[in-house]
């Protein structure tokens, strides 16, 4: 059976982009087609993985938002006055509060220590109940 030749006036393309004179027959074969593949398949690349665990970044928020007693209500709120203007009374009505309980624990003599704390806890009683939602 005789192969069909391809005349050899030039480079031609051929398999995977090699160039050949002749035929299809003594293109591939032998020695020529070991070199042909060596040079057009890469070898496998390893691919560093790290050990280390990939943390979230942590973010300052309410852990109980949308919890609680009045959390629908400043939800509400924050979604009708907006957002910045929410904050700077949100801001306003906190800073009130802490000098309330400065006052409240001057009345009663309390040290700075024992008023940070009930700062601290109207706070936390502050997020149960929804009002920093």
């Amino acid at each position: 059976m005789a192969a069909a030749s391809l005349p050899a006036t030039g480079c031609n393309q051929g398999l995977l982009g090699t160039s050949f004179y002749g035929g299809w027959g003594s293109s591939i074969s032998g020695e020529d087609y070991q070199n042909l593949l060596s040079k057009t398949v890469a070898p496998p690349q390893q691919v560093r993985v790290s050990r280390k665990a990939i943390r979230a970044v942590p973010m300052m928020k309410n852990v109980n938002e949308g919890k609680g007693l009045f959390a629908p209500v400043v939800v509400v709120t924050r979604n009708i006055v907006g957002k910045k203007r929410f904050n700077q009374l949100r801001g306003k009505a906190i800073a009130l509060h802490s000098q309330v309980i400065t006052e409240f624990c001057k009345s009663i003599g309390a040290d700075a220590k024992q008023r940070q704390g009930l700062i601290r806890l109207a706070k936390k009683n502050g997020e149960r109940l929804g009002f920093l939602a």
